[in-house]
């Protein structure tokens, strides 16, 4: 699920991750690993009167052939939701993202979390209308609404993720802004594809050899 934001933020780092199966930490990778893994202790579920907490869920959907985790899910109880085995009511069922950083459109963020709503809706035989992201670097969550557009869209580049996969390619690349916060930097080389292709990068190596 979360090549789904890679995806969306950089098809190259998508491809770059999930086919040629590199990686590489900066700051920004080791302090995202670090919140995500308090968020993802399965050990800990909260009951906080009408609201109950599970973390680290384990979420897929045959149809959209995908699957991850969610870092939180919420059951809020109401009028709306499914049956808890042990739990009178109706229990809404609220997935929330942690993030590190703050709120950006470009980041893909509102569609991995979309995309584990649609996971859960299939799992939990439900309608999921919303969730929320929360960005570490303000402390506060952002509310999402899962619309039909932005659900359509979930569709589009998951279809687009497995043709691209199942090809094995991987874009070339496309500087912008964002290359310098990404950790495969170096590995990507963003500045020397801007200026010329990888053949003629390694045939100018080659010459150069001696």
């Amino acid at each position: 699920m979360s090549g789904l934001q890679h995806f969306a933020f950089c098809r190259r780092q998508w491809a770059l991750i999930h086919i040629e199966h590199q990686w590489a930490e900066n700051y920004r990778t080791v302090d995202g690993a670090l919140m995500h893994e308090r968020a993802h202790d399965r050990e800990l579920t909260e009951s906080r009167g009408d609201r109950i907490v599970q973390r680290g869920v384990s979420v897929y959907s045959a149809a959209l052939g995908v699957s991850g985790q969610c870092d939180v899910l919420e059951y809020h109880q109401g009028n709306i939701g499914i049956p808890l085995a042990g739990k009178d009511g109706l229990w809404q069922p609220y997935p929330v993202e942690y993030k590190r950083g703050k709120p950006r459109e470009d980041t893909g963020d509102t569609l991995q979390l979309c995309g584990q709503a649609m996971c859960l809706e299939a799992m939990l035989c439900c309608d999921i209308p919303e969730g929320a992201l929360y960005y570490g670097e303000i402390r506060r969550r952002q509310r999402v609404a899962f619309t039909p557009e932005l659900r359509l869209q979930v569709q589009e580049l998951l279809e687009q993720m497995h043709e691209l996969y199942q090809r094995g390619y991987t874009p070339k690349v496309r500087p912008s802004k964002s290359c310098n916060a990404c950790s495969l930097k170096e590995l990507c080389l963003p500045k020397l594809m801007k200026n010329r292709s990888v053949s003629a990068y390694l045939k100018s190596a080659m010459e150069d050899a001696p």
